[in-house]
């Protein structure tokens, strides 16, 4: 009989290593089922920013209509969104109904990850969702829960910002939870800054910042050379094709006034 040291050890390593983390990916919440016209505003998103929308990650968030559609008419607009040129990988996080809805499409349901990013409850529905050059839109991380549910987590008394020192290259993330970022260099093409309170970069910004990511709407960004893939302040956004020309490569200001995104030169 062999002793027990003859025995072969057993590997106890995965083959493959999960983790959890901070998610870029959009949120597109449906006003209106009509799928002929969510594909076609999708397809001019893609097209005015394929950088940021080609092949996009998105959820699908049914919570803004009466009721949960059926699973065909689901399916037709999943279809769609592909046709459009992004990728549904997820349906938001909602009623029963909506459970089962994810288990017919074989979709995952998604909650919260970081941020809010829903319209004041004053925002005109077409306006949040048009697809027009400069308008307001709601980018998401993730679906999230009200304004006033994001509002009622305040920073704690004194709470440092959080600095970053390095350049923030492509594909890179930087998050500041609850707190303003100061970023000491750039923000490369294809990175991505976000903070629930204000973005201060002393360099230029030539990816994503977002600021007011739990729906603060005094938040601002400031960049010493404005070359942006994407602002935001608390889910309202423009993309650098929609900003005038004369602001490339300027030092700016961000700030949301009256619920619309304001781009000014730094004096």
């Amino acid at each position: 009989m062999a002793s027990p040291s003859a025995h072969p050890a057993h590997d106890y390593e995965p083959a493959g290593e999960l983790k959890i983390g901070q998610v870029g990916i959009a949120n597109l919440r449906v006003r209106t089922l009509d799928v002929a016209r969510l594909a076609a505003e999708m397809a001019d998103r893609v097209k005015r920013a394929p950088k940021l929308f080609a092949r996009a990650a998105v959820i699908v968030d049914f919570g803004g209509l009466a009721a949960t559609p059926d699973a065909a008419s689901a399916r037709a607009l999943l279809d769609g969104l592909r046709e459009a040129g992004v990728l549904p990988v997820a349906l938001a996080w909602g009623s029963s109904d909506n459970e089962k809805l994810s288990v017919e499409l074989g979709l995952p349901l998604l909650a919260k990850f970081r941020a809010q990013y829903e319209p004041t409850a004053g925002a005109a529905a077409g306006a949040a969702e048009a697809a027009t050059p400069a308008a307001r839109q709601p980018v998401a991380a993730s679906t999230a829960p009200a304004k006033a549910e994001a509002k009622a987590r305040p920073a704690p008394a004194g709470q440092p910002g959080l600095i970053q020192a390095t350049p923030v290259r492509s594909g890179q993330q930087v998050y500041a939870d609850n707190r303003d970022l100061t970023v000491l260099t750039t923000v490369g093409a294809g990175a991505e800054v976000i903070a629930d309170g204000s973005v201060h970069i002393y360099g230029a910004l030539r990816g994503r910042a977002l600021a007011g990511a739990q729906g603060d709407e005094k938040a601002r960004i400031f960049c010493r050379a404005f070359h942006a893939e994407l602002v935001a302040i608390a889910g309202n956004y423009k993309v650098l094709e929609d900003i005038p020309k004369e602001l490339h490569g300027k030092p700016v200001q961000v700030w949301l006034e009256n619920e619309e995104l304001k781009i000014a030169v730094l004096e």
